[in-house]
């Protein structure tokens, strides 16, 4: 990463670990190439997903509303293609946001979620642009766990008799995890270690540990081709030379 850039990934760390009021708001845009925001508007400003149901049991913070902005609205700017800087971009707004954000965290554009405090992400997690996560129930992703092209996640569904009475499932995906393009992933469902959904697969059952699952709904067809590794052993890295889950900027301590 060339040094103009670090610099400014470390200004905006700085105003994003200060108080994100209008002002803050505002220069962080600034810093991302959009300048002369109305920040008079800012502390009138509510988010869509302030006014889902779930917003009045958990109401964001302030700050937890400035960082969501900042995440969408980032998306909508030149400097979200550029992905040296919007991949730690990115990774600095989960460590703030989600529930826990582990190391190395890999996000491509259109990654959307609607409260992130309830989402829990492990250490080398890639998810590939698209993604969406309906985070209400809770959602957790285990380390070195890979969501690809269009992944949906739903931990909510409504009665068919009253749309405004809502049952909550959270979703859990183990280590190891792949998600191929399109799957969707419905509440109370938890996908073992190491499985495998396959690309346009409809889940609504757990997923045994190991193997693969495809369909509609989706059916155990066989277990993973693992060829006897385990773990690390799978080599999830995301990128050419693991670009990105070797990077030293904001690199954290291993675990103990």
């Amino acid at each position: 990463m060339g040094q103009i850039m670090s610099q400014e990934l470390a200004r905006l760390e700085g105003l994003l670990d200060g108080e994100l009021h209008e002002v803050a708001v505002a220069k962080a845009l600034e810093h991302l190439g959009a300048p002369g925001f109305p920040r008079k508007l800012w502390p009138e400003a509510r988010l869509y997903d302030d006014y889902l149901p779930k917003a009045v049991e958990v109401e964001p913070t302030p700050r937890e509303r400035a960082l969501h902005f900042l995440w969408n609205a980032f998306d909508k700017l030149p400097l979200s293609v550029i992905a040296d800087f919007a991949i730690p971009f990115r990774r600095m707004i989960a460590e703030r946001l989600f529930g826990s954000c582990g190391a190395n965290f890999i996000a491509d554009e259109g990654v959307r979620f609607n409260f992130g405090q309830l989402l829990e992400v492990g250490d080398d997690v890639f998810f590939n642009r698209g993604v969406f996560l309906d985070t209400k129930g809770g959602v957790h992703i285990g380390d070195a766990v890979c969501l690809t092209e269009w992944v949906a996640i739903f931990t909510h569904t409504h009665s068919e008799a009253r749309h405004v009475e809502r049952t909550y499932g959270p979703v859990a995906l183990e280590p190891y995890v792949k998600v191929y393009s399109d799957a969707i992933i419905l509440p109370g469902v938890t996908v073992g270690a190491e499985a495998i959904v396959a690309a346009r697969s409809l889940v609504h059952h757990d997923v045994e540990p190991g193997m693969v699952v495809e369909g509609v709904p989706a059916r155990p067809v066989r277990e993973r081709h693992s060829e006897g590794l385990h773990d690390a052993e799978l080599q999830h890295f995301w990128f050419a030379e693991r670009a990105f889950q070797t990077d030293p900027w904001r690199a954290r301590a291993p675990k103990a």
